[in-house]
């Protein structure tokens, strides 16, 4: 929200608004950038839909974000962490179970958890539930290619282990979790 300490008045200039639609310059941090849903591009997988909502390149650098559901029990992201980045996870709705560490915790929608840089987590639906959720990486990283390179992977078009080059370039390096492994096998 804001208020009247928020909102200047003395400056006597009024910033021109881009038309309806128009997504703001990511060189003009003045600018708001509006991402339509019907623009946003949406990957889809037997388990899952990723809508790619921002890129890093898109925001300056600020974050990149994604909405993502996952069907009934469905995995999502395998262990792993990122060295730069901390990594917001919102649920919409549904239910999530969430590696963070070495425990595994589950978030109900209206739940919020930030990751920081190098903490292990991955995330999944719940076993018998959805999950909707919204994923925010600040700074960011362009990761639009590395969702694409996933659905290439669900579509057999290249093996996963093609992940592992790219780990540097995404800032998502995998790992081994039995935490996780165990809880997801129940």
């Amino acid at each position: 929200m804001s208020g009247p300490s928020s909102v200047s008045h003395d400056s006597g200039e009024s910033a021109a608004a881009p038309p309806d639609g128009a997504a703001g310059d990511p060189k003009a941090p003045d600018q708001a950038m509006i991402v339509r849903a019907a623009d946003a591009e949406t990957l889809e997988t037997a388990s899952a839909r990723i809508r790619l909502l921002a890129d890093s390149g898109a925001t300056a650098g600020a974050l990149s974000t994604q909405r993502v559901e996952l069907g009934v029990g469905a995995d999502g992201a395998t262990p792993h962490l990122h060295q730069i980045s901390s990594e917001l996870l919102y649920v919409l709705s549904g239910s999530l179970d969430v590696l963070t560490g070495d425990r595994v915790v589950t978030c109900t929608e209206g739940d919020l958890l930030v990751i920081p840089p190098g903490m292990p987590h991955a995330f999944g639906a719940t076993a018998g539930h959805p999950a909707e959720l919204l994923i925010v990486l600040t700074p960011g990283v362009e990761r639009f290619e590395y969702f694409r390179h996933l659905g290439r992977i669900a579509r057999g078009e290249v093996a996963a282990e093609t992940l592992f080059e790219s780990q540097e370039l995404y800032d998502t390096h995998f790992l081994v979790s039995p935490p996780w492994r165990a809880a997801r096998s129940r």
